[in-house]
């Protein structure tokens, strides 16, 4: 199984937005104007079928955001670890992963400013090799590939995994609809 390559992901990124990403900012951008409070998702369902499931939401949802933000320091060590081969595995990697959660934990106890900062830091870090080797690969593109597609080796789990995660999630901003001024004017707005 192989990758998707560049016409199918493209595809991907044009149809999956009107398909899933669209109808979901509609929806939330709709309700967040309705219910404009703190909670979002979790009062929608709490008002439709009562407190019991709002607090299934709510617990699901909290489940899913540790399980899947406890995988970014993993993730970043497994990339770190093919340059410093100590953080591959054993103590070296257990104390690694708990001092980068550690400091995680910090920054946001910080509060909202410097965690701001930080996510502009490191998404420009996190951005900047993509451009070096774009700027590498320049002399070494081939553009009669970039139509090229074999859908028979096409890990199609990886590649519709990797859309959704990618276009997913514009539901988060309704959980601080209270603290947006006038959420019925601007969530619509901001969304768009």
């Amino acid at each position: 199984m192989g990758e998707a390559r560049l016409l199918l992901a493209i595809i991907g990124f044009l149809v999956l937005p009107v398909i899933w990403s669209i109808p979901e900012t509609l929806i939330t951008a709709e309700l967040g104007a309705m219910f404009p409070e703190n909670g979002g998702y979790i009062v929608w369902v709490a008002s439709a079928l009562g407190p019991y499931w709002g607090f299934q939401q709510g617990w699901m949802k909290w489940l899913s955001g540790v399980i899947d933000n406890v995988l970014y320091p993993v993730l970043f060590l497994d990339y770190l670890k093919s340059g410093v081969p100590a953080l591959g595995r054993g103590a070296t990697r257990a104390f690694a992963v708990v001092g980068l959660m550690a400091v995680l934990t910090l920054l946001s106890y910080r509060g909202l400013t410097v965690v701001g900062w930080v996510a502009i830091c490191l998404g420009v870090f996190s951005l900047l090799p993509f451009f070096v080797m774009g700027l590498i690969a320049l002399p070494r593109l081939r553009p009669a590939r970039w139509l090229v597609i074999d859908l028979h080796n096409v890990d199609w789990n990886l590649y519709l995994n990797t859309l959704f995660w990618n276009l997913n999630y514009w539901d988060s901003i309704s959980t601080l609809a209270g603290e947006v001024k006038n959420p019925g004017k601007t969530l619509p707005k901001a969304l768009f």
